[in-house]
C-alpha cells in the first residue's frame, strides 16, 4: 500500500469510526437500521475504486466511486474522482471534482497536489501557479516549481528573486542553476549572470566550481582576458588544480605561449578526473597545434604514450587522421586498428583502414578484413572492390573474378566505382589468361572514364 493509500484508509477510518462509545457493542447483534448495510457497501465500491485505478481501469474506477458519492458526499471520493478523470485526460471533469474536495478540506496536501498536476498537463500556468502558492506552506520543493512556472509565465523577476532567496536558505544547487541560466538565456542579461558568478566567488574564494563558472561566462561573451585572469587566480588559489588547464592551454595557444600550452595540454590529456570527450577536444586541439609547429611531435608523441590507457575511440581515430595527413600510413593505421577495437563495426574506419592496408600492400590482411567486414555489410560494394584489388595482387584471379562480379550487382550511379570495378575485373581476366575478357572489361572502364 502507498502512501497516499495508506492517508486514505486513515481517512476513512476517521470517518466511519464512532468519535464517542458509551457501552460496549454486541458485534454478533444485526444493526436496527440499514447504516452498516450503507458503509459495507461504501467500503465495498470505494475499495472496488482503488484496485480499478491499481489495474490502470480508470472508467470503471469512477463507476465505482460514482456509486460512492451516491451513499457518502466524503472529499475522499471527489480526489479519487479527480485522479482517474486525470489520467483518462478529462481535465474539466477532474478539476471540478478537485475544487469540490479542496472546498471540503481546503488544507488537504495532496488534494491540491493532484490540481496542480492537472493544470500542469494542460499548460495552465497561471492557475499552476496559484495552486502551487498554496502548496509551498507543505514543502520547500514546490519553491522551486513556482520558480520553473514564473519562468514559463514570463515572470523573470520573480522568478530570480525566488531563486535567490533559494540560495539563500538552502545553498547553491545545479537545478536552481540550470532555470537561473534559462533566465539569462531567454532575456540576455549576461551581465547580471556574470555578477551572480562574481558574488558567489566573493563569498566563497575557496570554491574551484565557482571559478570554472566564472572562466567559461567570461569566454562565452568574449572577455578572454578577464577569463585568463580568473585562471590564473585559480591556479594561485588552487595550484594542484587538474580542470584549469582545460582552459589555460587555450589561452596560451591564443597567446602564442607555446611551452605553457602544450604544458596545460599534458596535464589535461593526463588527468583521470577529466572525461574523456574533454580529453579528445584538447587531443584534436593539440594535433593541429603541430601540425603548424611540426618541431613539437616529440611532445605530441610523448603525450599520445602517456595515456595508452584511456585513449577514446574518438582520440585513436584522431591520432590516424594526424598520421596520414603527415603520409605516415602505418602509424595512422596502428591507431584506426586500435579505434576498431573499440567500435570493430564501424563502417566509415573499416573502410579507411582497408584502404590503408592496400596501400601499403598488407593484401593478405586486407582479404581477411574486407571478408569479415562483408559479413556485416554484404551490400557495401567498395568492400567488393578492396577485395578483388587484394586478390588481383595477391594473383589470385579466380577469387577476385568472383568477388568483383558479385560486387558489380550493388554499385548505383557511381560511374568512377563502376569504372574500377571493370579495370579491375581485366586485370584478373589477363591474370586468368582470358585476353577477350580482359580487353572488353578495359574498353567498359575506359569509356566510362572518357564520360567523365
Amino acid at each position: 500500500m502507498n502512501y497516499k493509500h495508506y492517508i486514505l484508509v486513515l481517512l476513512l477510518g476517521i470517518f466511519f469510526i464512532p468519535q464517542t462509545t458509551h457501552a460496549q457493542v454486541d458485534f454478533n447483534q444485526k444493526p436496527t437500521d440499514d447504516l452498516g448495510n450503507v458503509e459495507d457497501r461504501f467500503q465495498e465500491y470505494f475499495f472496488e475504486a482503488l484496485k480499478q485505478h491499481g489495474i490502470e481501469n480508470y472508467q470503471r474506477a469512477i463507476d465505482a466511486l460514482l456509486k460512492c458519492k451516491q451513499l457518502n458526499d466524503a472529499p475522499v471520493v471527489y480526489f479519487q474522482l479527480g485522479k482517474n478523470y486525470n489520467k483518462l485526460k478529462n481535465f474539466g471533469a477532474a478539476e471540478d471534482a478537485l475544487k469540490r474536495a479542496i472546498s471540503k478540506e481546503p488544507e488537504n496536501e495532496w488534494f491540491l497536489d493532484e490540481l496542480y498536476d492537472v493544470y500542469n498537463q494542460q499548460g495552465d500556468t497561471k492557475k499552476a501557479i496559484k495552486t502551487v502558492k498554496q502548496l509551498v506552506k507543505y514543502h520547500p520543493d514546490y519553491r522551486q516549481d513556482l520558480a520553473s512556472l514564473y519562468i514559463k509565465n514570463k515572470e523573470y523577476k520573480d522568478a530570480l528573486k525566488l531563486l535567490d532567496e533559494l540560495d539563500k536558505e538552502f545553498g547553491i544547487n545545479a537545478d536552481r542553476d540550470y532555470l537561473r541560466n534559462q533566465v539569462y538565456n531567454i532575456t540576455g542579461r549576461d551581465e547580471d549572470r556574470i555578477e551572480n558568478l562574481q558574488e558567489r566567488l566573493d563569498k566563497n574564494p575557496e570554491n574551484e566550481t565557482n571559478y570554472l563558472a566564472l572562466i567559461y561566462r567570461y569566454s562565452e561573451t568574449g572577455e578572454t582576458e578577464k577569463a585568463f585572469k580568473t585562471a590564473q587566480k585559480l591556479l594561485e588559489v588552487h595550484p594542484q588544480s587538474k580542470l584549469v588547464h582545460l582552459a589555460l592551454y587555450k589561452f596560451y595557444l591564443d597567446k602564442n605561449q607555446r611551452e605553457e600550452a602544450i604544458g596545460s595540454m599534458e596535464i589535461v590529456l593526463t588527468a583521470p578526473e577529466i572525461n574523456p570527450d574533454a580529453k579528445t577536444k584538447v587531443l584534436n586541439d593539440f594535433i593541429n597545434f603541430v601540425a603548424k609547429h611540426p618541431e613539437h611531435e616529440k611532445d605530441l608523441v610523448d603525450v599520445t604514450a602517456m595515456i595508452d590507457d584511456t585513449k577514446s575511440f574518438q582520440t585513436l581515430v584522431e591520432l590516424g587522421q594526424y598520421y596520414l595527413k603527415l603520409d605516415d600510413k602505418p602509424k595512422a593505421l596502428m591507431y584506426f586498428d586500435d579505434a576498431l577495437k573499440l567500435e570493430p563495426t564501424n563502417f566509415s574506419l573499416i573502410k579507411d583502414a582497408l584502404l590503408l592496408q592496400i596501400d601499403l600492400n598488407l593484401d593478405e590482411q586486407a582479404v581477411v578484413r574486407s571478408q569479415n567486414a562483408l559479413e556485416l555489410f554484404p551490400a557495401q560494394p567498395i568492400l567488393y572492390l578492396i577485395n578483388g584489388v587484394a586478390h588481383n595482387n595477391l594473383k589470385q584471379a579466380k577469387k577476385a573474378i568472383t568477388s568483383l562480379e558479385t560486387g558489380l550487382d550493388y554499385v548505383i550511379e557511381d560511374p568512377k566505382m563502376e569504372a574500377d570495378f571493370y579495370t579491375q575485373l581485366s586485370l584478373a581476366y589477363k591474370l586468368s589468361n582470358n585476353i577477350s575478357k580482359s580487353q572488353s572489361f578495359a574498353k567498359k572502364a575506359a569509356a566510362l572514364k572518357n564520360q567523365n
